[in-house]
């Protein structure tokens, strides 16, 4: 029998946070191995009240948060763990947590061991101890990559390029946090099922990021008419009026110029613009990015 090295800690894979230009909201992005304990904390830690909400997206749970400290009334069974403490500290954002039992073991060396922590302090923890750690991660901001068109009617599926694209820019400054596809309204000049992709990054290094992505997409696209557009942003909502209108029905290349939104810029301006600008806001919200909202699907 395999001896097991560590029996009583499973380690995140990762954790990466973004935070918005004020310094006052953060999104921590927790990568899971275990889907029971994840699914613990995240009922748990939504009563924290730093917490504002908590969903999860694929193996992540993402903690929307505001910065500040609470004193975390602990009860086993009712309140056994929690986040305490979001600061977001120049280039760094720091994130603690407290936690009974096995929440604090979850609390304390499970988070501080994860890729993507530059430093911690963490207390011992185990059987029915009260336990925890803060943890320091790199600032990161959200950036969004679009794209549409990439592919002809012979060759090529545009939402299997932007993927692997993201996997291949992806490095320490520059993590990949999602893909979505995107439905969009069924224009007549579309390959065939007329959808643009979004894929999600915290990064540390933006600019770099997307002219990595731009010079893989020029390398790789198959058509003429090829879109990239990037949002750096917390928040994408701004965008979301312009994406509803291209998911509802056709869009002219003169509405996707009305739009002077600085964290918006159009990289590549083929045709595919308008369906990869569209496709940004939807990023992560999955059944909306995929209804067909044509008045028949």
């Amino acid at each position: 029998m395999e001896k097991l090295s560590d029996p009583y800690t499973i380690r995140y894979p990762q954790i990466v946070a973004v935070a918005d230009e004020s310094g006052e909201h953060v999104e921590l992005i927790e990568f899971f191995d275990c889907v029971g304990g994840a699914m613990w904390v995240k009922r748990h830690y939504a009563q924290s009240p730093l917490v504002r909400s908590v969903r999860t997206v694929g193996a992540t749970n993402r903690y929307l948060l505001r910065t500040g400290t609470a004193d975390l009334a602990l009860e086993g069974s009712v309140f056994p763990a929690g986040i305490a403490g979001v600061a977001v500290e120049g280039e760094e954002i720091a994130v603690t947590y407290r936690g009974l039992g096995g929440g604090g073991v979850g609390a304390s060396i499970c988070r501080a061991e994860a890729r993507g922590v530059i430093r911690y302090e963490s207390d011992p923890a185990g059987g029915g101890r009260l336990a925890g750690s803060t943890i320091w991660l790199p600032r990161r901001e959200r950036v969004i990559i679009a794209v549409d068109d990439t592919d002809t009617p012979e060759e090529g599926a545009t939402w299997t390029l932007a993927h692997n694209i993201a996997r291949a820019v992806e490095d320490d400054r520059s993590r990949y946090l999602s893909h979505t596809i995107v439905q969009l309204f069924p224009v007549p000049y579309r390959t065939k099922n007329c959808v643009a992709i979004a894929c999600e990054f915290a990064t540390s290094d933006p600019v770099g990021l997307v002219r990595h992505y731009r010079d893989y997409l020029e390398e790789y696209t198959l058509s003429d008419e090829t879109g990239m557009a990037v949002w750096r942003g917390f928040d994408s909502a701004p965008l979301e009026e312009f994406g509803r209108r291209v998911k509802r029905g056709e869009v002219s290349a003169g509405d996707l110029a009305a739009l002077t939104d600085r964290r918006l810029s159009v990289v590549m301006n083929g045709r595919g613009a308008i369906g990869a600008v569209a496709a940004i806001p939807f990023a992560t919200r999955y059944e909306e990015a995929l209804a067909l909202w044509n008045g028949v699907g």
